[in-house]
């Protein structure tokens, strides 16, 4: 049984071609270098599951799967949650345990550290602030940040088409809430009246609940400049992929901010890249941590939108992988979509554990393992895996003792984390703020009436009675605002640099 087990494995990971290498089969206990499990690098653009309890290794195959695709050429982008990841910038230290294990998954181990640029968002952190306009982030994100139901989603995207045709650069939060509050004036009224309008207790809802956003600290992470994503897909002049962390150290204060904002950076990717088809080596792989609070009460309209989002990337050549406990945590529309599968332990402590159990275990494949009794027996660096092979096919289903990482598995030193930001070439373009005229200041300019011209000094009187004129029709706002100077020198920059018009992606999200 046990050999026919090894043999089956050597079989299914014998791949051609460079692959991630993860770890050795594990039978009964022992671990069989000469039965290594590894995921061809074709095929992680395929997209991922990391799965598994708290403390049971998720970030240390994170860790150890960034190590290999950097090496291999390929950009990472990655959330640090806890800070951990950071230490992948500093070359690990030998031990005894590190040794031990290496021995018996047959690894070489050496020291090895990372390129990494760290980022933060809106600065709230040490990294290079990142940042995202209203009018990029779009409708639709904003209004599961929000938390905004379906009614009141299709009044904001209203709100949205409102500025982009009267040529009102929403750029932050005040620039927003500046729109709403004009929309339900009654000069802005009428604009909206032949789109159906916007109600006052919705705009109520949608003000209130941006005032709430902006307390917790949210106008931080909107506004310019704003991030390209096109950075994230750099490499090193000596061609190792740059891994790119995202540090979030307050997750728990605004969970709902930070997931819809690492969709909203893999939307943008997916709006700006070219069809690739399939690869031999991804552009860029992105780790969606802690994914479950992306899809906590989403819209089925927002769920939609990521399936199609995860779907099609692929063709532009970037990967996901989604860490989170489950696979539950996970729409049956991603997870069927998610080719490569590490499954740490799992914990059953619970009635709902036990269900979560059984229902990752029906989540893999036929196998001789009975999933339910092994998914608890996983030791701390151990898991479950299938990967897609070099063909396409599903792999046998492993138990895998996985490798060391080889770079430092700790919180990187706060010196070196401050010298690498302050050296970053991206550092001077992003470290600072900038608050340009947009919606709230256009509209504030507005409220201040113009003077009154002096009447004529009265002259002689006609000769004869005129017929009288017809009353001179007052232009509409929309007019006024495309007609003044301001909004003329505003556009012809924008065809300047743009050069191309304002399109939108699935998720509503427009680009610069």
């Amino acid at each position: 049984m046990a050999d026919d087990l090894v043999a089956a494995v050597q079989k299914g990971y014998a791949f051609d071609g460079p692959a991630l290498e993860l770890g050795a089969l594990v039978v009964e206990g022992t671990a069989h270098p000469d039965a290594g499990v590894r995921i061809p690098l074709s095929m992680v653009n395929r997209h991922g599951l990391v799965a598994g309890a708290t403390g049971t290794g998720k970030t240390k195959t994170l860790q150890l799967m960034t190590e290999q695709l950097s090496a291999l050429g390929v950009p990472v982008f990655a959330a640090d949650i806890k800070g951990d990841l950071s230490g992948i910038a500093s070359a690990g230290e030998p031990n005894d345990k590190v040794a031990a294990r290496a021995k018996e998954v047959g690894q070489d181990w050496a020291p090895l550290a990372c390129p990494t640029e760290f980022y933060a968002l809106g600065g709230q952190g040490q990294g290079i602030p990142l940042r995202a306009t209203i009018t990029s982030f779009g409708p639709t994100l904003l209004a599961k940040v929000l938390a905004l139901n379906d009614v009141q989603e299709s009044s904001l995207g209203l709100v949205f088409h409102f500025a982009d045709k009267a040529g009102l650069p929403m750029l932050d939060l005040k620039d927003l809430r500046a729109v709403v509050q004009f929309l339900v004036s009654d000069e802005g009224a009428a604009e909206l009246k032949g789109l159906g309008g916007l109600s006052p207790a919705t705009a109520g809802v949608i003000l209130r609940e941006l005032i709430a956003f902006e307390d917790q600290g949210a106008d931080a992470f909107f506004g310019e400049p704003e991030f390209d994503t096109a950075h994230l897909l750099r490499t090193t002049p000596e061609g190792k992929g740059i891994v790119s962390l995202l540090e979030l150290p307050q997750l728990q204060d605004r969970p709902k901010l930070f997931s819809t904002f690492l969709m909203w950076l893999l939307a943008d990717l997916f709006h700006d890249l070219p069809e690739v088809g399939d690869v031999d080596k991804p552009k860029l792989v992105f780790f969606f941590d802690e994914a479950h609070l992306l899809f906590d009460g989403a819209s089925k309209a927002f769920l939609q939108a990521i399936a199609q989002t995860v779907r099609l990337v692929r063709s532009k050549g970037v990967g996901v992988f989604f860490v989170t406990q489950t696979p539950k945590d996970v729409p049956g529309d991603v997870l069927a979509q998610l080719g490569n599968r590490v499954q740490h332990a799992l914990r059953a402590f619970t009635p709902d554990d036990a269900k979560a159990l059984k229902a990752t275990a029906s989540t893999f494949p036929n196998s001789s393992y009975d999933l339910e009794e092994v998914l608890t027996q996983l030791g701390i660096g151990e898991a479950i895996v299938t990967v897609l092979s070099d063909r396409g096919a599903p792999t046998p289903v492993a138990w895998t003792r996985l490798r060391a990482p080889q770079s430092k598995m700790a919180p990187a030193d706060p010196a070196l984390l401050t010298a690498s930001v302050a050296s970053s070439p991206l550092h001077g373009k992003y470290a600072a703020q900038v608050d340009r005229d947009s919606a709230y200041e256009r509209l504030a300019a507005r409220v201040a009436k113009p003077p009154v011209a002096p009447a004529p000094a009265p002259g002689p009187a006609p000769k004869a009675p005129r017929a009288p004129r017809a009353p001179k029709q007052e232009k509409s706002t929309a007019e006024k605002v495309l007609e003044s100077s301001a909004f003329k020198q505003a556009a012809r920059s924008a065809a300047a640099v743009l050069g191309r018009e304002i399109t939108r992606s699935i998720f509503g999200t427009r680009r610069r």
